[in-house]
């Protein structure tokens, strides 16, 4: 994920057509998740957010396949998630946080999800959009996610992350220092 520290977070004009490409073409084959929508508008609202795109490439280039699953009709806002069939491939063997990453004293991480999503410039989904986004689909059959984890939870040292398993959604506990090689986060993003 090296263009993170790209401290510009503008793409070039090629970089922007692949992405466009790439979101268009993801958009037209999973019209399940955002019924109603048309890509013009979604388009649209992309050519005018170019910060955001830096963001959705980073999205993409860490193997989320982001893809838009809704539109807040409050703010405006389209709704883009992390829709790759297990957690982002790059984005996984992290602990949860800053602090969790610090009190660790052997056998660190390389980072923490909180870190690498504000990096990034998405949001951790939280419980509930994790649970909306499994009705979209079967995700983490075989990996988990960390997940925005409330506060008085985090400051007993503990962090949510869920999964599917049997047939069913999961959301689970564990200490936020913990970290797995199938482990990772799923973000979020308001265009």
């Amino acid at each position: 994920m090296d263009i993170i520290n790209n401290n510009l977070k503008e793409l070039s004009p090629d970089q922007v057509k692949v992405l466009m490409s790439l979101l268009k073409a993801r958009f037209e084959k999973n019209m399940s998740r955002h019924n109603g929508l048309e890509w013009a508008q979604v388009q649209a609202r992309l050519e005018a957010n170019p910060k955001k795109l830096w963001s959705l490439n980073e999205m993409e280039k860490s193997g989320g396949e982001p893809d838009v699953v809704g539109f807040d009709k409050k703010t405006g806002e389209f709704l883009f998630y992390d829709c790759s069939a297990e957690t982002p491939k790059e984005r996984r063997n992290v602990c949860y946080d800053r602090a969790a990453l610090d009190t660790r004293k052997e056998f660190k991480p390389r980072d923490s999800a909180m870190d690498i999503a504000v990096a990034m410039g998405i949001e951790m989904l939280t419980e509930e959009e994790y649970q909306a986004l499994q009705k979209n689909g079967e995700f983490d059959t075989k990996t988990s996610s960390w997940l925005a984890t409330p506060a008085e939870v985090r400051k007993l040292g503990g962090a949510f992350f869920g999964d599917r398993r049997y047939n069913h959604v999961f959301i689970y506990h564990n200490g936020a220092d913990s970290y797995y090689g199938g482990r990772g986060f799923r973000g979020s993003l308001r265009i």
